[in-house]
């Protein structure tokens, strides 16, 4: 599987997005799929992941009720829609794949142990 991250930009407060990843493969379904971001200087953090079929999600505690994550299975993409942006969500974003949960939220501290990561898409938030 290799992941292609599109739609980053800059925005101002309040504003919003829709990130994408496209995946090429034709086991994508299988795959959980989820962002990560990443801002200079700090750690990688969890975003929001989605399971393999779309019917449930999870969402880092700064992101709920602001970020929407969905997938269209027979587009092969993945999306985050953002809103109500924040000068504090400006950040690297990257997604990933892996074929459990628990496996890609683990690539917070060992990205390693995901078995996919595209390259990233930069937000920036101005205030």
């Amino acid at each position: 599987v290799q992941l292609q991250a599109s739609g980053g930009g800059l925005v101002q407060a309040g504003g919003s997005l829709r990130l994408s990843c496209a995946a090429s493969g034709r086991t994508f379904s299988r795959y959980v799929l989820g962002w990560f971001r990443q801002a200079p200087g700090q750690e990688r953090r969890f975003v929001a992941a989605i399971t393999g079929s779309g019917g449930s999600a999870e969402y880092g505690d700064p992101v709920k009720g602001r970020f929407t994550i969905s997938r269209d299975n027979a587009q092969n993409t993945v999306y985050l829609q953002m809103n109500s942006l924040r000068p504090e969500d400006t950040a690297l974003y990257l997604c990933a794949a892996d074929r459990t949960m628990a496996g890609l939220r683990s690539g917070v501290k060992s990205p390693a142990a995901v078995d996919y990561w595209g390259k990233g898409t930069q937000v920036t938030v101005s205030s």
